[in-house]
């Protein structure tokens, strides 16, 4: 039995950001990459969903709150 391949995150963003553009075929990315024309709707979805969401934020990232930064300091302080 064959190992697994194990894909790299950047690999992945990558090969989903082709699907969007429309200037190939599912089937092309995938025959290109290797990889399952399946993989490659899943990750579009993904990089869909994704989008949509950094652009309600505004671009902003959800990083942790100036409260929790205060917590964990304090926190540390005392180890």
């Amino acid at each position: 039995m064959a190992k697994r391949r194990t894909l790299a995150d950047q690999f992945k963003a990558r090969v989903a950001l082709e699907g969007p553009l429309g200037d190939k075929t599912i089937r092309e990315i995938a025959a290109r990459h290797q990889v399952r024309p399946n993989q490659i709707n899943t990750r579009k979805h993904q990089v869909v969903e994704g989008m949509s969401g950094i652009i309600a934020r505004g671009g902003k990232s959800e990083g942790p709150t100036e409260a929790k930064v205060k917590d964990w300091h304090a926190a540390m302080s005392l180890l």
